[in-house]
């Protein structure tokens, strides 16, 4: 018997999440443990059950955490599924703050990968009780006595500890359930003390207005009650209370203690429902609020701009409402002479980017063109001055530049030991410098690098796979800043800048850069016609070019022998006429041309079909 959400024991409650690595079957077991305890009946289930974006179930990856309430021998389980990708670590955190416990689960045939430490060291930071776990076990090359050793040594407790399962044929789950309510602690909490609950997530919803997720710590939340959101002092009526099983279901009692649901109030501004702010009652309002949680820094940024300039306040609206349902996105608007006007978007990484970028496409019809990703650097000029270039158009151009900061990261790779030489010579081509390293086993080695972030954005990862033929993982954190002689490239047409093809990059690779730029754009503008030089420059200094050839009309078929000097003379008319042309017209770039230019193959961390 399903037990009614607002009566619950707190004693009875587990609150628990599933991290992993990427396609370690993360949302496969969430699909059999809702098959195993009945929320989901066979006729409706379908696979990833918890995935509701159509870029999920096509990617095959989990962006957006989903929390679900499961009965389980009388307890009540709220799981929360969680992505496994290094972009959407900021949603594996929140989920944390919201349980006590985590099932940390690795893929039986491939062993400790570098989001699985990364996952594993912040569930540990948040004091939560940690159950390792190998998934497929089913599989023909699945090692689990191998990497429950792993695993084990990995934690501090016994191989034997390390339960198996698999998520695909169910094998295991019911065990791992029972499991989860003997270890893992029930919630704890003053029942008569004023509420509080904190949002660990929410979505906008376009006949409801915000849907706010909520973890009750004290106290008690009820329907028609005024709530006050803390941090904002705004109050409101909940119109609704309830909690997902896996669907909204609505409870009359409100949610008590330690319960996980959502929490309705008609809003329709976004701004009013901020992830990690303190929900209380009004009436009886608590003294402090919860710990919320430290916002997260973007680590690259890109313009956004749409492709009909009069999309611009339907891109503004857009924004603001992916940004409830992705609290690490931040934006703030910017014009570029080229492109217009539009948005310098801050990122997680590349495939977030990328997800960000299909999602305003698909949800909200918009057509965009995103500039070149690149990441934030401090400038200190000769007189002392600081300056933070988020965009190349910000650099300065004089040469009264002292020094250029630029962020670093400590990046993690997991590989089989055969590939040390080819991801040292990777790391070392990338400015990188080695930290240490180690063997997790006899054929597994953990190699840590200081890596420059602007280094890694663009194909380092696809780089790594090929190499290491997909068998290295990486993972990174922000690890402070460093010096670095870096320049910016500018883009030339006819002698004019075009400021959406700019880019800062390290003097090294700035030849590199410009003869690449200058060939695709060469390849990609249409013929005018008088002759249009491409130019690549750093200052002054033009370091490559490139031709497009003038559209010229044959002003010489006419002439069918003759003396050679009236064709020359009518040779020497038309270079005239195209001087003139040249003076005053100007080069039309096409929409297709920034788009095709500007394009970037991601470094996403896609699963293997």
């Amino acid at each position: 018997m399903r037990t009614q959400p607002g009566q619950t024991d707190p004693a009875l409650i587990r609150n628990f999440c599933i991290i992993a690595h990427i396609d370690h079957g993360k949302s496969t077991l969430a699909d059999r443990m809702l098959q195993i305890t009945g929320v989901v009946d066979d006729r409706s289930m379908r696979a990833q059950y918890l995935d509701r974006m159509d870029i999920e179930r096509e990617r095959g990856i989990t962006i957006k955490s989903q929390a679900v309430r499961l009965p389980w021998d009388g307890h009540v389980l709220n799981m929360i599924d969680t992505p496994g990708h290094v972009d959407f670590t900021y949603e594996v955190s929140r989920s944390l703050q919201a349980c006590e416990g985590a099932i940390l689960l690795v893929d039986a045939a491939q062993g400790i990968e570098a989001q699985t430490l990364a996952n594993l060291y912040l569930a540990m930071n948040a004091d939560l009780h940690i159950i390792p776990v190998l998934n497929k076990i089913d599989l023909p090359a699945a090692q689990p006595e191998k990497f429950a050793e792993e695993l084990a040594g990995l934690i501090g407790c016994d191989p034997s500890d390390v339960l198996k399962v698999s998520g695909k044929t169910g094998v295991g789950v019911r065990e791992l359930l029972d499991h989860v309510v003997q270890t893992v602690p029930a919630p704890v909490g003053d029942a008569d003390a004023a509420a509080r609950a904190l949002i660990f997530d929410s979505v906008y919803d376009t006949y409801r207005g915000v849907v706010t997720y909520v973890r009750v710590v004290d106290g008690h939340l009820g329907k028609r009650e005024r709530i006050l959101m803390m941090s904002t002092n705004a109050t409101h009526e909940t119109l609704e209370i309830g909690v997902i099983s896996p669907e909204p279901m609505p409870a009359d009692l409100g949610l008590g203690v330690g319960e996980v649901g959502y929490l309705i109030t008609g809003v329709k501004d976004v701004r009013q429902s901020r992830v990690g702010d303190t929900v209380t009652s009004a009436a009886k309002s608590a003294k402090e609020m919860l710990a919320g949680y430290e916002h997260p820094k973007p680590m690259v940024f890109s313009g956004l701009y749409p492709i009909d300039g009069d999309e611009y306040p339907e891109l503004r609206e857009a924004l603001d409402k992916l940004q409830l349902n992705d609290a690490a996105l931040i934006y703030e608007p910017e014009t570029s002479a080229a492109l217009g006007f539009g948005f310098r978007v801050g990122f997680l990484g590349l495939l977030h980017m990328e997800i960000v970028r299909e999602r305003l496409e698909r949800e909200f019809g918009l057509s965009l063109i995103s500039t070149a990703p690149n990441v934030v650097y401090r400038v200190v000029m000769e007189d002392g001055s600081e300056l933070t270039v988020t965009n190349p158009s910000e650099f300065p151009s004089g040469g009264k530049i002292a020094q250029v900061f630029e962020p670093v990261t400590k990046s993690t790779i997991l590989a089989p030991a055969e590939f040390i030489g080819a991801i040292m010579e990777i790391c070392q081509g990338r400015r990188g410098q080695l930290l240490g390293m180690d063997y997790l086993s006899e054929d597994r080695v953990e190699i840590r690098y200081t890596l420059p972030l602007g280094e890694i954005i663009f194909d380092f990862f696809d780089q790594l796979k090929s190499r290491t033929r997909g068998y290295a993982s990486l993972d990174y954190e922000p690890a402070g800043e460093q010096e670095a002689d870096l320049v910016k490239v500018d883009i030339l047409l006819q002698g004019e800048p075009v400021d959406a093809f700019s880019a800062i990059v390290h003097k090294d690779k700035a030849y590199a850069y410009g003869v690449d730029m200058a060939k695709k754009l060469r390849e990609l503008i249409p013929r005018q016609q008088f002759e249009v030089p491409i130019q690549a420059a750093i200052g002054a200094r033009v370091i490559a070019r490139e031709n497009i050839r003038a559209i010229r009309k044959d002003v010489l078929a006419k002439c069918y022998g003759g003396d050679i000097s009236r064709k020359r003379k009518l040779l020497e008319k038309q270079k005239e006429g195209k001087k003139r042309m040249k003076m005053v017209g100007r080069v039309e770039v096409p929409q297709e041309a920034f788009v095709a230019a500007l394009s970037t193959d991601s470094s996403a961390d896609k699963p293997k079909k």
